[in-house]
């Protein structure tokens, strides 16, 4: 198999991991095993619980999330067997001019750090700071995985090599990421049922917003963090924080699609993220009014990661002096 086709696997791979990592966190599987790699000892979860009990008395096994988290688990091993793959390619055409070499190694070192956040995810027991990381490391791996699978492509087609950044799209990707980590923090610390009301937080009562606390990564290791441990003040602060997050995205984003809009062949795929953006935005008044019900959190959690890939498309889609010259064209020939 061609690193291209390997790489693209890559990147459905990495859909399902993150999308499976969501999955469990909005199950409160996180800990659904004790242990790490494997769950309970075991590779494979037994249909009984009765042996397991034996050798964890005192702990509520719930085999249910535990197969969530296994099943997590299991998709990440095969992603990194995959990046493991992409990384002995790349050091085999580390002589090669123009092969994406360190960018392969480097995804080879994230996806490592990330099976030592998953590591951590458990043993400390859901840490705030931990558990957004190991979200945001899902993200950025998926990241990593577009933008290899972009020089790829540019490899194989040196005429469509791009001239340049966007730095519209790049603003526009930085606060992305920004919303996408404050949003972590929202659901790792248990603050999405913070505010009652989509607008004012809570419109029938005043509400005192911890800001220092609330957005203090620094906690006390030890203590349990599953269901969250901040006082309402806080979790009310982390749940204005995304608000206002989302809101300075939109704002960047009509300001990065405005000016790219006169180039014609961008059109589309700008009408797709504004559209997945305003369907964010919906999903995200829906959790609020209707208190975070599952389906509609999984659906904004997916959505994310849609606005995710649309935003590295439309980064990738304008700098590309192929399409610009055949912009350029029509505007001349019309």
């Amino acid at each position: 198999m061609s690193a291209l086709k390997l790489v693209r696997s890559a990147i459905v791979l990495a859909l399902i991991v993150v999308l499976l990592g969501g999955w469990t966190r909005l199950n409160d599987a996180g800990l659904g095993c004790p242990d790490w790699p494997g769950c309970y000892g075991t590779w494979v979860l037994p249909s009984d619980h009765v042996e397991l009990a034996q050798g964890y008395p005192g702990v509520v096994i719930d085999l249910r999330k535990g197969w969530i988290e296994m099943i997590h688990r299991y998709a990440a091993a095969c992603l990194g067997l995959v990046v493991l793959m992409l990384a002995v390619i790349a050091l085999k055409n580390r002589t090669v001019t123009g092969y994406p070499s360190k960018l392969s190694l480097l995804l080879l070192g994230l996806v490592v750090l990330q099976g030592l956040f998953g590591m951590w995810t458990v043993t400390l027991k859901l840490l705030p700071v931990i558990v957004t990381l190991h979200l945001m490391g899902g993200l950025a791996t998926l990241t990593l995985l577009v933008l290899l699978e972009q020089r790829l492509s540019h490899f194989y087609n040196p005429q469509a090599q791009p001239t340049g950044g966007h730095m519209g799209t790049r603003i526009l990707l930085f606060c992305l990421f920004l919303q996408l980590l404050l949003g972590g923090w929202t659901s790792t610390n248990y603050a999405g049922w913070a505010c009652s009301d989509w607008l004012l937080c809570n419109a029938d009562e005043t509400v005192g917003y911890d800001f220092s606390t609330g957005l203090n990564p620094f906690m006390a290791i030890g203590p349990n963090y599953e269901g969250g441990l901040l006082d309402a003040p806080a979790r009310a602060a982390i749940q204005v924080s995304h608000r206002l997050g989302a809101l300075l995205l939109i704002v960047v984003s009509c300001w990065v699609t405005l000016s790219l809009w006169r180039r014609r062949y961008l059109r589309f795929h700008i009408t797709l993220f504004l559209a997945a953006l305003g369907v964010q935005a919906l999903l995200g008044i829906a959790n609020i009014v209707w208190m975070l019900p599952l389906g509609l959190a999984v659906a904004h959690h997916a959505v994310a990661v849609l606005l995710l890939l649309l935003a590295l498309n439309l980064h990738d889609r304008a700098r590309s002096p192929v399409m610009e010259a055949n912009h350029e064209y029509r505007v001349v020939c019309g």
